[in-house]
C-alpha cells in the first residue's frame, strides 16, 4: 500500500494537515527555488527534469521556453502559449520577441502532452524546424525541444532531431 506523505501547515500557532492545493503550492515553490537565474542547461537531462516539474501536471497544453545566455545559463522561464487538451498554437514571431527582449543567445522550448504520451507528433517536429530556422535568422540558437507527458519527458536534441 503506497504511503502518502503528510505536509503540515501552521494555522493560529497550531499545525494542521495541509490540503492538496497547499502541497502543490509548496512543491511549485521548491521547483522555483531549485532553478534560479544562472542555472546551467548544458545537459538535456537538466532540461527534461526542469520542464517535467513545470509542465507535467498541467491539464491543458502549454508551450514554454527557457531563455539562456551564451553559456547556456538560465535567464528566465516563460510560458508563451496556452492551448487545449490536445494542442497549442505556436507563433515563432512571439518566441523571437521574448528572446530578443531578454537578450537571449539560446533557448530551449518545451510543451506538455496532457494525454501522457511523450512521443513527438509530426506537428511537434514541424514547429521545431520552423522555430530553429526563424531564430537562426536572429542569431539565437534553439538547443532543444522537450516534450513532457506526466512524469516522463523526452529531448528531441538527444534523439538527434535538432
Amino acid at each position: 500500500m503506497p504511503v502518502t506523505p503528510t505536509l503540515f501547515v501552521r494555522e493560529n500557532a497550531r499545525y494542521a494537515p495541509a490540503g492538496a492545493e497547499q502541497v502543490i503550492q509548496a512543491a511549485q515553490e521548491i521547483v522555483e527555488a531549485r532553478m534560479v537565474r544562472g542555472t546551467s542547461f548544458k545537459d538535456p537531462a537538466v532540461a527534461c527534469d526542469f520542464f517535467r516539474d513545470k509542465l507535467g501536471h498541467r491539464e491543458r497544453e502549454v508551450f514554454a521556453a527557457v531563455m539562456l545566455d551564451a553559456r547556456h545559463r538560465l535567464i528566465a522561464y516563460t510560458e508563451l502559449f496556452q492551448g487545449t487538451i490536445d494542442g497549442a498554437e505556436v507563433h515563432p514571431r512571439e518566441v523571437a520577441k521574448h528572446a530578443l527582449r531578454l537578450n537571449a543567445a539560446a533557448l530551449i522550448v518545451a510543451h506538455n502532452h496532457p494525454s501522457g504520451d511523450i512521443e513527438p507528433s509530426a506537428a511537434d517536429r514541424a514547429v521545431t524546424a520552423r522555430l530553429k530556422q526563424s531564430l537562426a535568422l536572429l542569431d539565437i540558437r534553439l538547443l532543444d525541444h522537450v516534450v513532457v507527458g506526466g512524469r516522463s519527458s523526452i529531448s528531441m536534441a538527444a534523439r538527434g532531431w535538432l
